[in-house]
């Protein structure tokens, strides 16, 4: 709670997209766990929505005005917080100038993007200028990606140090996607080729690893007896997150393996799945089918709260290392929404309020907050447990 005292900043965390979905549920988990003295404001475009949610939540936060349309209110979004959380996405198309503001301010940013275009061009251009002001850039505050991050390194520290390691996650759930999320998982499928020009420019600005080895390959779909489920490799952000988190920590060991799954326990259900996602891409290849498509499920809309009291997501990790195996498990409610919320709120009160390690620049869930953040969401009802050691 010390920090809340550094008085340089006009509020410590501003939430912007506040009256989206995400938004408003991050504003009420905030409004109902912000401790004594923290000062919080809402953002967004419309001040009379903000206002109408500032009400709903008690007029306890602040209301300021900002819009990815308006350059300069999004500078001085960022130079009137310490922290800002962002949910306003697609991020490749809206998130720019509120990662540049925040590096040039020196402020710490989160969102909760799964886009790995936006994360390695942010990198690229952000990351050098926030490492000499001292911001640090997080993002995949959300289901993507700390419930994989933060699992990886819980299971890590299950096993011994200073040898090689193998861990694999495999992701259950049974929930609806927000518009969000679809959003920006339609504009990825037809974004192949940017996305692959933005991961090689990456590594090329990237330094080398110097004498240990990090990797993170595509696995190939089996049936996995660890778990007794179909495993089908999910080419997500999730990997490439546990992936730099590896890098950055010697304590994943000489040499790291990560390989990240989605289980599933029926062949048939899975080989739809696969169909499904194949039909989707090819969809999103063809604009007029993108468009009918963006809108079924439009952002800023979800499902109601008794759908998504019934939803759930389980991610179950296998590590190896050492002569020991041990099984883990993280587990919760409604990833897509309800979690993810949480995910985000809690990461905005870790760089907030937390003792953390002295990091900047563009940084991942684990290297900024690690355990400050596991201990925080285990005690708001997500479970990180062993499940087994052998």
């Amino acid at each position: 709670m010390s920090r809340l005292i550094e008085p340089d900043r006009a509020y410590d965390i501003v939430l912007f997209g506040a009256t989206g979905f995400v938004g408003e549920l991050t504003a009420e988990y905030l409004a109902a766990h912000a401790p004594e003295g923290l000062r919080w404001a809402i953002a967004g475009r419309s001040v009379e929505r903000l206002e109408r949610l500032r009400e709903r939540l008690g007029g306890a936060p602040g209301v300021l005005r900002a819009d990815v349309t308006d350059p300069d209110s999004v500078r001085e979004l960022a130079g009137q917080a310490r922290v800002v959380a962002s949910t306003v996405g697609p991020y490749i198309t809206y998130g720019e100038d509120l990662v540049a503001a925040c590096a040039d301010a020196g402020t710490d940013y989160l969102d909760l993007t799964g886009e790995p275009e936006f994360v390695d061009l942010m990198y690229v251009r952000h990351d050098a200028r926030a490492r000499e002001t001292g911001a640090r850039l997080v993002h995949a505050c959300g289901f993507d990606s700390v419930p994989h991050d933060l699992g990886a390194w819980f299971t890590v520290k299950q096993l011994p140090e200073d040898v090689p390691l193998r861990v694999e996650g495999f992701v259950r759930s049974r929930a609806m996607f927000s518009g969000g999320t679809f959003a920006s998982a339609l504009n990825q499928f037809a974004r192949g080729r940017h996305m692959l020009a933005a991961a090689r420019e990456r590594r090329y600005h990237e330094p080398r690893l110097m004498g240990r080895r990090v990797e993170a390959p595509l696995g190939a779909p089996r049936f996995a007896k660890e778990v007794g489920a179909w495993a089908l490799p999910l080419p997500t952000i999730d990997a490439q997150v546990v992936q730099r988190s590896a890098r950055a920590l010697a304590r994943y060991g000489p040499d790291f393996r990560y390989r990240h799954y989605a289980a599933v326990e029926r062949l048939p259900v899975a080989l739809g799945g696969v169909a499904g996602v194949s039909v989707l891409f090819a969809a999103a290849q063809l604009p007029p089918a993108r468009r009918w498509l963006s809108d079924r499920i439009k952002p800023g809309e979800g499902p109601s709260a008794e759908r998504r009291a019934k939803s759930w997501f389980s991610v179950r990790f296998v590590g190896e290392g050492g002569g020991r195996r041990v099984y883990t498990e993280v587990s919760g409610g409604d990833p897509g929404y309800g979690e993810t919320a949480k995910m985000l709120a809690e990461s905005a009160l870790s760089l907030a309020l937390d003792e953390l390690p002295k990091t900047s620049g563009q940084v991942t869930p684990v290297v900024a907050m690690g355990d400050a953040l596991l201990e925080r969401l285990g005690a708001a009802g997500i479970t990180f447990r062993v499940a087994a050691v052998r």
